[in-house]
């Protein structure tokens, strides 16, 4: 289940810049902030993201494509096929996920996890993702600790679940 913008009241974006085709690389990112378990939390969190991003670093939007919280609620950012502002140089053909919290203090629950794995099989089922897609940690493409290091070490079993036999 995805949360849609109108479920959290996103503001309308500035701009909207549609993906030339689907994203080679899911980057997944911390939001370095609070930990949302509750819906009330999550919603919180999602407004501030959206107003700093928008007023205090001129992004047309909230920079993620979809943000997960410790419940495992999936909540729409910019959503599929759009451009998103997340990692510099990488966002014109990748899918930016933030995971609600801070995962250099805590660790990432197995519901946000599963969420994540569901949300990357239905990005590849309906198209979004190019097959052969790269799931990376937002490090592993800046200089940054993001997504945090209890995130980033849950990761590589994250990619074997999602290897397919070709």
């Amino acid at each position: 289940r995805v949360v849609p913008r109108s479920g959290w009241k996103a503001v309308d974006p500035l701009v909207r810049t549609e993906m030339k085709g689907p994203a080679q690389t899911a980057i997944v990112h911390h939001t370095a902030l609070w930990s949302c378990v509750q819906p009330r939390d999550s919603l919180s969190q999602l407004a501030h993201i959206q107003n700093m991003h928008m007023h205090e670093r001129g992004f047309d939007d909230i920079g993620y494509n979809f943000l997960i919280s410790g419940d495992g609620t999936v909540y729409e950012g910019r959503g599929w096929g759009v451009v998103g502002a997340h990692a510099k140089e990488h966002n014109f053909d990748s899918v930016g996920i933030a995971f609600m919290g801070n995962f250099n203090d805590e660790m990432p629950t197995c519901a946000s996890l599963t969420a994540l794995h569901r949300l990357l099989h239905v990005g590849q089922l309906y198209g979004h993702f190019r097959h052969d897609f790269v799931l990376v940690g937002h490090r592993d493409v800046a200089k940054t600790e993001c997504p945090g290091e209890h995130l980033y070490s849950a990761l590589p079993k994250l990619k074997d679940q999602l290897k397919t036999p070709d």
